[in-house]
């Protein structure tokens, strides 16, 4: 039956069983509730004591620039470049610019009031008192501050705390790293030669005995930190707008800060453009002087030649070919530069494109016609000709770099970059972070999640019997279903008389489940050899005692004889539910032959109710039991009760229950809803069976409905050990 159930349980298991898992959800809503409370407490802990963060921000645009400023202004204006915002973000970033911005505004030094651990931001904003007790008088209440003028350190100091204690009439004593001490006034400059120290407080306030703290951090931090603070980011792909943000505690210090950083940016960008043009002007002075040699040169040349051959000019033929082939050339150069500009709009297939090459082609047969002319002229004509342009074109280049050199003296005086600040420093009046309302969320969402996580981890881990049905799926027939009893919860741990809850009530839920486990085992005894049970379990604490003590009440008030045997001659506790001493004669007294069966079975308050407690725990209850005097307990008790039931130790802890399970009429299986596994169920099954013992059936005890298959979720468990150790003891 085993084999051929588990396919279909397997699959069954397999399938998500959305309102299972809702109602698992809703049996463990304290855990939940629990879980998303604490996540709540700490978030607003959290907000408590976390100091407000502020966002200062700017923007600068980048402006195009020139890419050459040595090449004459035709040039110059074809070859102007973009700027690139991804290079200047970094340069923004750089240690350069950072480091005059830490250097200007004193980044890297530190002074600020001694806050007390853990709570300190929540004192010093207020919302947490602080008692005035002179161990606490050190610490800012929110009324401490320090301004530091001026700041000298040597070497071995940085990186060291110097404390400043307040005093009275704007004193203030100085322990210094060296923990030599020293005293100064606000507003006076503190020098110390010999230890290279020098310090002035420009303001002070607070209570007498509060302390600050000053610093001199290393610059490399001071700008690591100060880098970590501040973002870049262009505004818009391709807008050369850059907004520029610093993050930080302190607004006023915040909006100074990144003021200092713009500026800085912004002098290195102009420096630099000054320095570019410097280059430029220098390149073009060098070359100045060869184009003025040039020009000396051809005019040499030219006059030279006319004394010579004693021509005085072109003649009109001469001059008129002149002027053209100067004109067909400069539109020769414009067209290359349209072309430059349409090549990268169009493909050499675009109409446009091609009309441009059509003209152009036009152009340079126009002036290869023209020069082929002016071989046709004279001799004398053609050399002076040729003369005549190479001074023409000596002369253009130097006025061109004569005039370049012009520009660039008034761009080096002017001294002006490619970056301009639109929207200057300034700080958000309201803070960024913390957002009370994202982190409360966040945390109730959590702290939500957790508490569901953990209930269904719990059951995923757990895998307990939830209900009936896993138990007959097993072969295991089910008597009964003992609902959960919170009266008894406990029970296990509790010292001295322990409660009879048919006795105590005697309507309980949990007390018709018994009353119908009665019933069940009135008719399903009635061919057995044997009037006794024994109740065993897999492990302990499933409910074994509580089960057998007030089934054996129920029977009794039923009419019926009964006999309580404490078969647990290990850890038995029937004896606290009928206050009988830990010493008294039991079953084990009985297995020795050490005294009679009269004189251990005790009367009890109910009428036809007699118990017989474990006696003293023997050192070897396995062979007390093996001995042939418990069948014949067994024979005995038939003859004189009308049910007798055992209370056996758990199977998988100890071998007794196999013993005693051989010896009774049936043996019945104890498991607990939720705690105790199919796994322990089956093991349970093979560890009778292989014995020769076959279970009669089972009992579902502490059954909660809001637990198992129901409508009403899942929640609950009980921690409990496999280990069932006892402490033997010594006969007299």
């Amino acid at each position: 039956m085993t084999d051929t159930s588990r396919p279909a349980q397997a699959a069954e298991e397999d399938e998500i069983d959305l309102g299972l898992l809702m109602a698992q959800l809703w049996a463990g809503r304290n855990w939940i509730a629990g879980a998303t409370t604490a996540a709540a407490f700490l978030a607003l802990a959290y907000l408590v004591n976390t100091p407000p963060t502020y966002r200062a921000d700017a923007l600068l645009q980048l402006e195009a620039k020139s890419g050459s400023m040595a090449l004459p202004q035709a040039l110059s204006a074809m070859a102007e470049i973009e700027p690139q915002s991804a290079t200047e973000v970094e340069i923004l970033r750089s240690r350069f610019v950072l480091g005059e911005a830490v250097a200007g505004t004193h980044l890297d030094w530190r002074a600020a009031p001694v806050r007390l651990p853990l709570l300190g931001q929540a004192v010093a904003s207020g919302r947490l008192p602080l008692p005035d007790l002179d161990v606490l008088t050190a610490y800012d209440r929110g009324d401490a501050r320090i301004r530091l003028d001026m700041l000298e350190v040597p070497p071995e100091w940085i990186g060291e705390e110097i404390r400043v204690t307040a005093g009275e009439g704007g004193r203030f004593t100085l322990r210094l790293p060296d923990e030599s001490l020293a005293e100064g006034a606000v507003g006076v400059p503190l020098s110390l030669p010999g230890q290279g120290f020098g310090l002035r407080i420009g303001a002070l306030e607070g209570a007498p005995g509060r302390e600050f703290v000053i610093l001199q951090r290393d610059e490399t931090q001071a700008i690591q930190s100060l880098r970590g603070r501040v973002s870049v980011a262009e505004r818009g792909r391709g807008s050369s707008i850059l907004e520029v943000s610093l993050t930080g505690e302190d607004p006023a210090e915040l909006q100074r800060t990144l003021g200092a950083i713009t500026e800085a940016y912004l002098r290195q960008n102009m420096s630099r453009s000054a320095a570019e043009a410097q280059s430029s002007l220098d390149f073009i002075e060098r070359q100045l002087p060869e184009a003025r040699a040039a020009v000396t040169k051809a005019e040499e040349q030219l006059n030279a030649y006319r004394q010579a051959q004693q021509a005085i000019d072109l003649g009109f033929e001469g001059q008129s070919l002149l002027t053209q082939i100067a004109a067909a050339e400069a539109e020769l150069r414009q067209l290359a530069a349209e072309e430059e500009d349409l090549a990268e709009r169009y493909t050499q297939q675009h109409p446009v494109y091609q009309k441009l090459l059509s003209a152009r082609t036009r152009l340079e047969e126009r002036l290869a016609a023209l020069r082929r002319e002016t071989t046709e002229l004279p001799e004398t004509q053609r050399e002076v000709f040729n003369l005549t342009r190479d001074l023409e074109v000596a002369q253009q280049v130097y006025l061109q770099l004569l005039n370049r050199a012009q520009e660039l003296s008034v761009l080096k005086a002017s001294t002006l970059g490619n970056v301009r600040i639109i929207d200057s420093a300034r700080t958000e009046p309201l803070p960024i972070a913390p957002r009370r309302g994202r982190v409360l969320a966040l945390a109730l969402l959590l702290g939500a999640l957790g508490g569901a996580g953990f209930v269904l981890g719990r059951h995923w881990l757990r895998r307990g019997v939830r209900g009936a049905e896993e138990i007959d799926r097993m072969g295991l027939p089910v008597f009964a279903t003992v609902l959960y009893a919170p009266a008894v919860a406990g029970n296990r741990r509790r010292k001295g008389t322990l409660p009879i809850l048919a006795l105590t009530e005697p309507d309980a839920v949990a007390v018709e489940g018994i009353r119908s486990l009665r019933t069940s085992l009135h008719f399903g005894m009635l061919d057995a050899q044997s009037r006794s049970i024994a109740f065993t379990s897999s492990a302990p604490e499933a409910g074994k005692s509580f089960l057998a003590v007030n089934l054996a009440v129920v029977a009794a008030d039923a009419g019926q004889r009964v006999c309580l045997v404490d078969a647990d001659l290990r850890r038995g506790r029937i004896r606290q539910y009928f206050r009988v001493g830990k010493g008294e004669p039991g079953l084990s007294d009985y297995l020795a032959g050490e005294a009679a069966l009269e004189d251990l079975l005790r009367p009890t308050p109910i009428p036809g109710l007699r118990v017989m407690t474990t006696g003293r725990y023997p050192p070897n209850p396995s062979e007390l039991l093996m001995r042939p005097a418990l069948s014949e307990l067994v024979a005995e008790l038939d003859r004189r009760f009308d049910l007798t039931i055992f209370d056996a130790p758990p199977a998988l802890a100890v071998t007794d229950p196999v013993v005693i399970g051989r010896a009774v009429g049936a043996t019945i299986a104890v498991v607990r809803h939720d705690v105790t596994t199919t796994g322990e169920v089956e093991a349970l099954l093979r560890q009778l069976q292989g014995a020769g013992v076959k279970p009669a059936g089972a009992v579902l005890n502490a059954y909660k409905p809001e637990a198992g298959r129901g409508p009403y979720g899942y929640g609950y468990g009980y921690g409990y050990r496999y280990q069932y150790s006892y402490r033997p003891q010594a006969r007299d």
